[in-house]
């Protein structure tokens, strides 16, 4: 169904206002900017920006249900024949070779990890976005094998850890001085090493 004027002027302002925040949290941090800040900069209420992101938060996370679905998605929509693990692998290296930013390994990743660092509340937040994954990720999991196996958790944490754990990993090479490409390659090369590990386990690991 094609998208109505109202829905497309809704989704623009809700865009324009997450925007605008980001851009203000990137120059002066998430803790020091308000909501009536971001309001004027967007030109819009302050009721307005509550009406669509119902805390702070929400405007630094307004990716949030993209973020928690994402291996979820992955896994549901891999090609027939493919492994959970197959399907993440790919998933995670094509987005290291074009540089988007889903899993967190991107141009601007380091302003990004700044932000959060310097905000508890933002810390907290992104955990439990990590988890919510994980937990969206088993869900997946468990529809195929028709229960909420042993081995459903172990590998839902496994890729949520294996991805969060690569990420970080490259996130601290690039504080290392290395250039993103560089980084990507190495990241490459970890990324075999894990998803080939958790590719075993899956093969090997009991159905109960």
């Amino acid at each position: 169904m094609a998208e109505g004027l109202r829905e497309r002027k809704k989704r623009e302002t809700r865009q324009r206002i997450a925007d605008m925040a980001m851009g203000l949290f990137m120059e002066r941090g998430f803790d020091t900017v308000t909501v009536a800040e971001i309001a004027q900069a967007a030109d819009v209420s302050v009721n307005t920006v509550f009406n669509y992101f119902p805390t702070k938060e929400d405007l630094f996370a307004d990716r949030q249900d993209e973020v928690v679905g994402l291996l979820a998605a992955v896994v549901r929509g891999r090609a027939p024949g493919e492994s959970p693990v197959e399907a993440v692998r790919r998933d995670f290296l094509d987005a290291l070779d074009t540089g988007d930013w889903r899993y967190g390994l991107h141009e601007g990743v380091l302003i990004f990890q700044d932000i959060v660092e310097a905000s508890p509340t933002l810390r907290a937040r992104i955990l439990a976005i990590m988890d919510m994954r994980e937990r969206a990720l088993r869900a997946a999991l468990a529809e195929e094998s028709g229960a909420d196996l042993t081995r459903d958790r172990a590998l839902a944490a496994g890729l949520t850890g294996a991805t969060r754990a690569l990420a970080d990993w490259g996130v601290a090479r690039l504080r290392d001085g290395l250039p993103l490409p560089a980084v990507a390659t190495r990241v490459r090369a970890e990324a075999d090493r894990l998803f080939t590990t958790l590719e075993e386990y899956g093969e090997a690991a009991p159905s109960a």
